[in-house]
């Protein structure tokens, strides 16, 4: 993939439009995972089918968007990152409209599948044209901006889940989608840059070997993990199996990558980058800590105090409101602090904060909590944008779909350790009567792997741009203009 194929003229957009044409589209693939979570009792009711039937509609759902990330930097490579996109936002509006039309169960895991493909391939690939399109300097401030969707999902996720369950039919959780999908398709049609290959352009071939091994490998790990919640534990062979058949797959992907002269369906040659390495180690914990901590909270607010889906949706926006204000300044703070800094500072901020949950009682004040939240939201969003930001600072632009793919895969992995863990201590302390041990518990342990991200965020840069060396010359930086 030469510069020619990524990096557009800079009067054929510019980024802010580019920008809010990547958040409207992105935003649904991060909605509908929030919003459907809590809509699973409904279906079980409106679909006459048993949980572990309706718990597919989720499982399924994120086994389509993992293994879909593997493959982005290959497409993006052959049909540009433009058509891509166009492709993967309408898939997810197809899926999100076949949903609401499902009749029974299987029919609607399967429509389910198809809406996690798409959303598996915007997710990745909302960060690659965003700092393939960013000058050095602005990367950080962009990232902070592309990121929005995941900072609004957890808000607005389980807020709007709660008003479709509460007045509105089941079906809405999914029609959402495909107006916010449509108006996403016109504006990328608009404002993302025609990028596809030159006709008769070199093209990678598809490495079909590795994907023969990762994406069993990864939808093996993802799906044994998720079936940690039961007395048993990680002990379960529902677990353990799964876990160590995808763990075993990976690590032939991974030595089989070593060995090749070729780049692999996700080229681990990135994580000779220090920048890349360390960030990637970053990522793992940080996406363990949200994800436990989303899976944690409004559990918390609903099984010990006894608040309804949309009541403790209205209970955690005030750490989305410290999420959203912090971006707004994460930026600045981390040109002029670096990354090491921001990402440690955000971490024990998080960690911080989190501890009056494992203190917390059934009289402690909702006023406390919700200024503990805010306070937890704001370590939320210094957290992320530093770490993300670092992956690509030493990288080329045509290697940034590889950084993408990777930081995704190790956020959805660390994040379904996080929730595994989380769940596993919650159902055996339930197993015994001792509910509010288990969530104790839970949160100590969310803390634990908070203070582990801040130690990882120690190995970042202190800078969170480039280090050019004259011997070899640094990232290719856009066309002037686009900032």
């Amino acid at each position: 993939m030469t510069e020619s194929q990524i990096a557009p003229p800079a009067s054929a957009q510019s980024t802010g439009r580019l920008l809010a044409a990547l958040i409207v589209g992105g935003s649904t693939a991060i909605l509908d995972t929030t919003i459907v979570a809590i809509g699973l009792h409904t279906l079980t009711t409106a679909l006459h089918a048993p949980i572990s039937t309706i718990q597919w509609v989720s499982t399924g759902y994120l086994l389509a968007l993992a293994v879909a990330i593997p493959f982005v930097s290959w497409a993006q490579g052959r049909f540009g990152g433009k058509r891509l996109w166009l492709f993967a936002l309408g898939l997810f509006v197809l899926g999100s409209a076949l949903s609401a039309c499902a009749w029974n169960a299987g029919a609607l895991v399967a429509f389910r599948v198809l809406q996690g493909l798409g959303g598996g391939i915007m997710l990745p690939l909302l960060q690659t044209l965003a700092m393939q399109h960013t000058v050095p300097e602005s990367r950080t401030r962009v990232m902070a901006t592309a990121s929005l969707p995941i900072a609004l999902g957890p808000i607005l996720g389980p807020l709007l889940g709660g008003i479709v369950l509460s007045w509105l039919d089941w079906r809405w959780m999914f029609l959402i989608n495909v107006p916010v999908g449509i108006v996403g398709l016109v504006l990328a049609v608009r404002f993302v840059a025609t990028d596809a290959p030159a006709p008769g352009a070199a093209r990678d071939r598809l490495d079909v070997g590795g994907a023969a091994l990762m994406i069993p490998g990864l939808a093996g790990l993802l799906y044994g993990l998720s079936n940690a919640y039961g007395a048993a534990g990680f002990a379960s062979a529902e677990v353990l199996l799964p876990c160590l058949g995808g763990a075993v797959l990976l690590g032939v992907f991974v030595l089989r990558a070593a060995c090749r002269r070729e780049a692999s369906l996700v080229d681990l040659r990135l994580l000779r980058v220090p920048s890349v390495r360390t960030a990637t180690v970053a990522l793992t914990f940080a996406g363990g800590v949200l994800f436990a901590g989303n899976f944690l909270l409004p559990l918390f607010f609903q099984s010990l105090r006894g608040y309804s889906p949309l009541g403790a949706a209205l209970l955690l926006i005030p750490q989305g409101v410290g999420t959203l204000l912090v971006r707004l300044v994460v930026g600045r703070l981390t040109d002029r602090f670096g990354a090491r800094t921001m990402a440690v500072t955000g971490a024990l901020v998080m960690a911080g904060a989190t501890v009056p949950f494992a203190l917390a009682g059934p009289g402690t004040s909702l006023w406390l909590l919700g200024a503990v939240l805010f306070v937890r939201g704001l370590g939320n969003g210094i957290l992320l944008i530093p770490i993300m930001t670092v992956a690509y600072v030493d990288l080329e632009q045509e290697k940034m779909a590889h950084a993408s793919a990777i930081t995704r895969i190790v956020q959805q992995l660390g994040g379904a350790f996080g929730t595994a863990l989380v769940a596993v201590l919650l159902a055996a302390h339930a197993s015994v009567g001792a509910s509010a041990a288990g969530f104790d518990a839970a949160f100590w342990w969310t803390v634990a792997m908070t203070m582990a991200a801040a130690l990882a965020g120690l190995f970042l840069p202190k800078s969170g741009q480039a280090q050019v060396d004259p011997a070899h010359p640094g990232p290719t930086a856009p066309s002037p203009g686009l900032r």
